[in-house]
C-alpha cells in the first residue's frame, strides 16, 4: 500500500462513507427538526475526517499524531450524541449500534496510526508509507 495523500488512507475514507451516512440519517424524520443535535452530528463527523486530512497534511508526524488525537476526541463525542439521539427516539437501537461500531473502527484505527507513527519518527516527517507494518498495526487495533 502507498500513502501518498490523506485520500489514500483507509481511515480517512471510512471517515467519509460514516459522514455520508450521518447526513443521510439526521435529515429524515423529526431528527431533520432537531437543528442542534443534528449540527452537532454531524460536525463532529466531519471534525473526524478534516482532523485526519489536517493531520497529515501538515507533514510533521508530530502533528499528524496530535490531529488524530483529535480525531479520536471527536469520535467520542460523535459515539456520546449517537446515544442522545437514540434516547431521543430518532435513531433505532440496531441503527445506532451500527453507526457506533463504526465510529469506534474509526477510533481504532487512528489508535493504531498513532501507534504507527510514534515508532516511526526518526525525523519527524511524514514520508510515502510502502510498508505493510503500517495496515498490520492498524488492524490489530480493529480486530480488537
Amino acid at each position: 500500500m502507498n500513502i501518498k495523500r490523506f485520500e489514500d488512507l483507509p481511515v480517512w475514507q471510512d471517515a467519509r462513507k460514516l459522514t455520508k451516512q450521518l447526513y443521510d440519517v439526521t435529515g429524515q424524520g423529526n431528527f431533520s427538526q432537531d437543528y442542534r443535535l443534528k449540527d452537532q452530528i454531524r460536525a463532529s463527523s466531519v471534525s473526524i475526517m478534516s482532523n485526519i486530512a489536517e493531520g497529515y497534511e501538515n507533514m510533521s508526524n508530530k502533528q499528524f499524531v496530535r490531529y488524530l488525537y483529535i480525531a479520536k476526541g471527536s469520535s467520542g463525542e460523535l459515539r456520546s450524541q449517537l446515544y442522545v439521539a437514540l434516547d431521543a427516539g430518532y435513531l433505532e437501537k440496531k441503527r445506532m449500534e451500527e453507526l457506533i461500531k463504526k465510529t469506534v473502527s474509526i477510533s481504532k484505527q487512528c489508535s493504531g496510526l498513532i501507534t504507527y507513527l510514534e515508532g516511526y519518527d526518526r525525523k519527524g516527517m511524514v514520508r510515502e508509507r510502502e510498508d505493510d507494518d503500517f495496515i498490520l498495526i492498524i488492524n490489530e487495533f480493529i480486530e480488537d
